[in-house]
């Protein structure tokens, strides 16, 4: 699908005004609807909102590595002092046998890293992790659209077969009034009203079948989107399928290869295992602090001085190295731990590339061979119904049977059903083309609600 900016804006317009939508059953329900209903009810999407919001924090953090740490510290302490040794006198000043009082103390401290190579890698992770987080927020919303596009489109399924069923059943039920007519004024074969009569039993199983697939798709519908599927958009009588622009695989394959979620993923994941090495490697090195603090130091009682200072401040600025020589062996392992897990996420990279690829060519196959089915089932239908009333005329002369219309009919309903279902495949096949080049968004959903009608 293309994809100009000016359609991306459009699209997105319209998507935010469906969102804004309250009466949704008061009107026919399109996928734009259902998107809109499913944005905001599904706990799979909003839990994914909340993991990008925790991960924007991880930059945060990662910043404040580089940034100063202040720390305040205090205390209080009662102190109850005596010794049975005598003092000098001339030091009786200064320490006394005995006493009591509280001790206070204060120290404000302020710390810039100047030289931290680890905290720097740390930061680069850290940031990683963050753009991890917006990638698989992005690829939440993709497979909540997928998700939405199934459902709908396996309602609608449901749905054309209930109706082409039912079509059927009133066809061959017309067939078996008409034989038993017959054959009540003699002029029909017993065997005619068997056949119809056994064809109209299949019918039936049928119809209980796609009334239970109905009832199914229509509570799976109200499970993902939130909303009953009342009065739900078709495909238009104007549908008409097309290969997906552009029509080569190597394109599309190309912009996988660069946007595809799994991709994205996992190349942040890469870049966050690198990041790692590098904090590992770097977590022996030197680092460098500036260092100031301010300090108040009291007491309020008879303690002596070399117990507690009375009312003094102190204030320092400096540097501090911190070398560090022996974690017994902690850093090394960490280290060697580090550089297997980059390996395995570059083999988990390069697996995604592959997978990436073999999912768009199954989606573009799958979507290119839809159109050219599409177009053999409709003019297979055309035949089948041709062939149908022809073969209705010939009974109605005598040269064709009952049974022969009934095998008309069959085969009339069944590439009916045949091309409902192509047609709807063909639109999931577009979709998932979309999420497997990672190209999947709110202008797919609009250009896919435009191939549907209001019923």
């Amino acid at each position: 699908m293309t994809r100009p900016n000016f359609r991306r804006r459009a699209a997105r317009a319209a998507v935010l005004a469906a969102l804004g939508l309250h009466l949704v059953a008061a009107h026919s329900l399109d996928l734009l609807d259902a998107f809109g209903q499913a944005l905001h009810q599904d706990p799979t999407q909003r839990a994914a909102v909340a993991a990008r919001e925790a991960g924007r924090e991880k930059a945060v953090q990662g910043d404040s590595l580089l940034l100063p740490q202040v720390q305040l510290q205090g205390g209080v302490q009662r102190v109850n002092l005596h010794t049975s040794d005598q003092v000098p006198a001339p030091l009786n000043g200064l320490l006394s046998g005995s006493g009591s009082g509280t001790t206070n103390q204060a120290t404000l401290q302020l710390v810039q890293p100047v030289i931290n190579a680890a905290a720097r890698a740390t930061r680069q992770q850290l940031h990683e992790e963050s753009t991890l987080a917006q990638t698989r927020y992005g690829q939440a919303r993709q497979e909540l659209i997928l998700r939405v596009t199934d459902t709908y489109v396996g309602v609608l399924l449901a749905d054309e077969t209930l109706r082409v069923t039912l079509t059927e059943k009133a066809a061959v039920g017309l067939q078996r009034d008409r034989a038993q007519a017959r054959f009540d004024v003699g002029r029909g074969q017993a065997v005619d009203l068997q056949e119809a009569q056994a064809r109209y039993d299949d019918v039936l199983t049928r119809e209980l079948a796609a009334r239970n697939d109905v009832q199914l798709k229509r509570a799976q519908f109200q499970e993902i989107v939130g909303a009953a599927p009342e009065g739900i958009a078709s495909l238009s009588s104007t549908f008409v399928a097309l290969p997906p622009e552009p029509n080569d695989l190597s394109a599309w394959q190309a912009i996988g290869e660069s946007h595809s979620s799994n991709v994205l993923t996992r190349r942040s994941m890469l870049a966050i295992a690198e990041s790692e090495v590098d904090k590992q490697r770097l977590s022996s090195r030197p680092t460098l602090d500036f260092v100031a603090s301010i300090g108040h130091q009291g007491q309020n009682g008879g303690l002596p001085r070399t117990v507690s200072a009375d009312n003094s401040r102190t204030a320092a600025v400096g540097l501090q190295l911190t070398v560090p020589l022996y974690a017994g062996g902690r850093l090394d392992s960490q280290s060697r731990e580090s550089q297997a897990r980059r390996e395995q996420a570059q083999d988990e990279l390069e697996a995604a590339h592959r997978d990436t690829r073999i999912a768009i060519e199954d989606a573009f196959l799958a979507a290119g061979h839809g159109v050219a089915q599409i177009h053999s089932l409709e003019q297979s239908l055309r035949s089948a119904r041709t062939a149908l009333e022809a073969t209705t005329a010939g009974r109605d002369v005598g040269t064709r049977t009952e049974v022969e219309v009934l095998d008309a009919q069959t085969r009339s309903f069944a590439v009916e059903r045949q091309l409902v279902e192509a047609r709807l495949r063909y639109v999931l096949d577009r979709v998932r083309l979309s999420a497997a080049a990672g190209e999947l968004g709110d202008g797919d959903v609009a250009a896919v609600n435009s191939w549907l009608a209001s019923r």
